[in-house]
Formats: C-alpha cells, sequence, structure tokens
C-alpha cells in the first residue's frame, strides 16, 4: 500500500464499497454532507487545483477553516498532492496568524469566510502567498478566490507517492508561554494512533458515529474527528461553531452520537448547566477527555447521568494524540490510568534517572506517532526529542499499582514546607465544593518569603464571597491542613488557551 495518508483513509473505501456512506455532517441548519465518495473526489480536486495553482510538492498549505466539510477535503487533498498542510487554530490574534505566515512561509492559505477579517490586514505581508481561497460568504474579497473558483475546472487526481516517513502535515503548538512552534508529523503517524489508541482503547467501529467538541486543529480533535472514524469508515458530526453546554446539548439530542470527544472545561460546564436543564438522549457509549487532566468530582457526576465513564488521557500535539489513559472497564477517577497499547512511558528525575513508584518525575513517552521534530526551532528540537523518547513537560506520580496521577506542568510544580505540592490536586479538592465551577492554583509567597498555594475561583451561580471559609477548610479537610489555599481570588472567568487549557503563568503575574 502507498505510504500516502490519504489512500488508507480515503481512497481505500471506495475499494471497499464505502462510497454512498456518509462520512461527515454538519450540525447546523445546512445541514451539508458528505459522503465518502465525495470525500475521496473532493480531496482528489483539491490536489489537483494545487498543483494547477502552482504550489508544490513539500510547500505549505496554511488551513485556516471552521469545522465544515471542506476541511477533511482541503486536508487529504493536500497530502494528495504531497504538499504539507498546516491546520491553524481558528481563536488566535492577528498578530500570532501574521508569525505563523512568515514562520512557515506558506505559499497558499484556506480561510473560511467568517474568519477572514482575522487574517485581513497581515495578508500583504505575507510575500511567500500565491494563492489565498476563502470558503463561503458572498463574494471573494479582493486579490482571493472563492472556494467554487479555486475548484472549477479540476478533476479528481491520485494520491502521489510518499514515504511513509516523509512529513505530511504540521500542527502549531498552543503557545501558551510563547510563540507557537510549528510541529511536524510524518504520513505514517496519523494510522500509528488509530492503530493504538483508536482501535485497542476507545474500540471504535463502522457502525460509529461521532461528534468532537475539540476542533480539527487541535491534535486531540484530529484524531477524534479525522483519523479514528476514517480509519473504520465511521460516521462523524462537525460543527463549524463554538460549543457551548446549551449547543452541546443540542446536538447530542439531535445527531444521536455515540462517541463523544470533550475537553475538562467543557464537561465541567456541561455537568453545571445540567443541574438545571434537562440532559440530552443519546446513545452514547463512549466519552473521553484531554487537554488537561479531569477532575475526578466532573468524571462520577457525567458516570451519574449518562451510565458511561469518561475514559480521562494524555497526550500532546508531539505525540499527535492520548498515549496515557483510563480505559473501558479499568477507570479511576483522578488518575490518567496506564500506557496505551503501543507506548511506553517513564517517569525521570531531572538528571533523566527512573523515579520509584510514590515520587513525581517528568513524564516521558515512546511511540510510532512521536513527531519528527518542531520547523526551525532546532535547540528545542533536541531537548524535547531524546532518542525514541519524548518529553512532555507533565510532572506524574506513579502508584504502586501503576497508575499515573497528574501533578502539573514542570513550571507550576512548586514546594511547600519543602514538600512538592500539584496545583491540580488542590484544584480538584476546590471544585469538589458545591459552590466552585471552576479553579487554577499557583504559587504566591507570603510575608517570609515562603511559597504558598493561592487560587482562582469561579463560583456558580447563586454563591458569593462569604463562602470562602468554607471553601478553605473543604480543601483543609480533603487534602491536608497543609496544602489549602492562603488566599483566594474570586474571578469571573480562567485565562485559557484556545484549547482549553488553563494559562496559570497570567496567574502567577497577577498574583
Amino acid at each position: 500500500m502507498s505510504g500516502n495518508a490519504a489512500t488508507y483513509f480515503v481512497d481505500r473505501h471506495i475499494e471497499e464499497g464505502r462510497g454512498a456512506k456518509s462520512a461527515y455532517r454538519e450540525a447546523t441548519g445546512s445541514k451539508r454532507s458528505l459522503s465518502y465518495a465525495e470525500l475521496a473526489d473532493g480531496s482528489g480536486k483539491v490536489a489537483d487545483a494545487l498543483r494547477r495553482h502552482g504550489i508544490r510538492a513539500e510547500e505549505r498549505a496554511l488551513m485556516l477553516v471552521l469545522d465544515q466539510i471542506e476541511w477533511p477535503q482541503i486536508f487529504f487533498g493536500a497530502l494528495k498532492a504531497g504538499v504539507i498542510a498546516v491546520p491553524l487554530n481558528t481563536l488566535l490574534a492577528t498578530q500570532v496568524y501574521d508569525f505563523i505566515l512568515k514562520d512557515s512561509r506558506a505559499r497558499c492559505l484556506f480561510v473560511s469566510a467568517e474568519l477572514w477579517p482575522v487574517v485581513e490586514p497581515v495578508i500583504k505581508n505575507a510575500d511567500s502567498l500565491r494563492v489565498v481561497v476563502v470558503i463561503g460568504g458572498d463574494q471573494a474579497p479582493d486579490g482571493t478566490l472563492s472556494w467554487r473558483a479555486f475548484m472549477s475546472d479540476a478533476l479528481p487526481r491520485p494520491p502521489v507517492e510518499v514515504s511513509s516517513d516523509e512529513t505530511a502535515f504540521w500542527l502549531y503548538s498552543s503557545g501558551s508561554t510563547g510563540q507557537p512552534k510549528g510541529v511536524r508529523h510524518v504520513h505514517s503517524s496519523l494510522k500509528a494512533t488509530a492503530d493504538t489508541y483508536g482501535a485497542q482503547v476507545l474500540g471504535i467501529t463502522e457502525e460509529d458515529t461521532v461528534y468532537s467538541a475539540a476542533k480539527l486543529f487541535f491534535a486531540y480533535g484530529l484524531g477524534n474527528a479525522l483519523t479514528f472514524p476514517l480509519s473504520v469508515g465511521a460516521t462523524t458530526v462537525l460543527l463549524p461553531g463554538r460549543p457551548t453546554p446549551d449547543g452541546v446539548s443540542a446536538i447530542l439530542d439531535a445527531e444521536k452520537p455515540t462517541i463523544f470527544c470533550g475537553v475538562p472545561t467543557l464537561y465541567a460546564a456541561m455537568v453545571h448547566y445540567w443541574e438545571s436543564n434537562a440532559v440530552p438522549k443519546a446513545p452514547l457509549r463512549r466519552s473521553i477527555s484531554a487537554g488537561e487532566a479531569l477532575p475526578a468530582e466532573i468524571g462520577k457526576k457525567w458516570l451519574g447521568h449518562w451510565g458511561v465513564d469518561i475514559l480521562d488521557g494524555v497526550g500532546s500535539t508531539e505525540m499527535l494524540h492520548i498515549f496515557l489513559s483510563n480505559k473501558p472497564g479499568d477507570v479511576e477517577y483522578g488518575t490518567s490510568g496506564t500506557a496505551v497499547p503501543g507506548y511506553e512511558v517513564r517517569l525521570v528525575d531531572e538528571a533523566g534517572k527512573d523515579v520509584p513508584a510514590g515520587e513525581i518525575g517528568e513524564l516521558v513517552v515512546r511511540g510510532a506517532s512521536a513527531a519528527d521534530g518542531y520547523w526551525n526551532q532546532r535547540n528545542k528540537s533536541r531537548s524535547t526529542f531524546e532518542g525514541e523518547w519524548t518529553r512532555t513537560g507533565d510532572k506524574y506520580e506513579r502508584t504502586e499499582a501503576g497508575r499515573f496521577v497528574y501533578c502539573g506542568r514542570t513550571d507550576d510544580m512548586f514546594k511547600v514546607s519543602g514538600i512538592w505540592l500539584s496545583p491540580f490536586e488542590v484544584e480538584q479538592a476546590l471544585i469538589s465544593h458545591p459552590a466552585v465551577l471552576e479553579a487554577a492554583v499557583v504559587a504566591k509567597r507570603d510575608d517570609d518569603g515562603l511559597e504558598k498555594p493561592k487560587a482562582f475561583i469561579v463560583l456558580k451561580p447563586g454563591h458569593a464571597a462569604d463562602e470562602l471559609e468554607s471553601v478553605k477548610e473543604h480543601v483543609k479537610n480533603a487534602i491536608g491542613k497543609w496544602k489549602y489555599p492562603r488566599w483566594i481570588d474570586i474571578v469571573s472567568e480562567l485565562p485559557k488557551t484556545a484549547t482549553g487549557k488553563i494559562q496559570r503563568f497570567k496567574l502567577r503575574e497577577a498574583s
């Protein structure tokens, strides 16, 4: 079989008789859909159109595209042409897109009409760009092509022959503490995640319907809504807009997915929403979470509503999807589970030596889906990718039973009374209080110059500041008197990346 990932994930389904089956449908009023045959045809035409517009193999095509049916056509069309697809976070600021345009030296940009105003100011300074394709809208802006014009006269082109070790696409990291980094992935990485997490943990089948609230531009969402369903011929529901508790509830009710993929922030918001609204009806058989560690309280409440566990796992842009996870029939809330089959994980100290059970170390991982390095970031590549092992930057503790417990990012950990404190442990205790919706904990120095926990919390409606002493006592009783937050600030929202990760460095700056 060809090393081109598009052959396996797209064209194979035509040979296996799934051409008429729905691959994608949009959960919007338009009810647009895409069959497997239309995906094969559309992606082949994108490949041809790219060549006709002078975009050559190994050049970059940026995708600032909402979750809509054009997305998989563009992604696999680029792969079929040997062009490197670069999906972009759709929630960034104009200056970040300016940086990415210059850093990637992209020749082509696909952009949804709704997002055009964000990039329009920097297009004129992007000297490398040859063609800009605007999807949707009444009329293509001056100097751009409409999707229809770009695709006109294109003929389906078969995938070019490539090595499975060739770079297929980049994903820019979230850049929560600096400029985003281009993470380079090869063709075989996609199937590696499908063969491991997709097949052996998620257990996806052709009969499943998937809805991922996590977007396609996110490594986690890419696996959920593209790699895994297309590996078996399943159907995926796409939502171009932002997932909100009421909107997601409506999708679950109307689209009847069997697999739902969310992130902890959304799970928490939905569980809270259902305290005063009806729980939708859907034949869910699997729910998964990643992006940040899932608070145990949220998992238990979700299980109470659905009778289905949330399989909390850990992945990264560098590893493409989840490599450490709870598994069906083997869930322990408050832990990240065990290694996904096909991956190896270790905890190491600052000298790179393995740490024993019960002690905290940095999580390192080995597996076939590891990235091929960062673009134009040689030193960072060398410090992150150490031979077959990838450093995650996450601190974990391994229990005697072999399960991994998240302690925080390397930069988030701090010592209280000489003992390492996990901000995540304190945050879990905080949100188990009935007044607290969300929480984040950072270190703050007291009058003696010693570090102690400080919490920022979002209260549930109907609760007020007079409950803060109750919150502190609750934490003392739940996890220990020395771990409680000495200071608590009430905020309307916590600073987060576009993928839902709390930006604790901003809270440290505010302290």
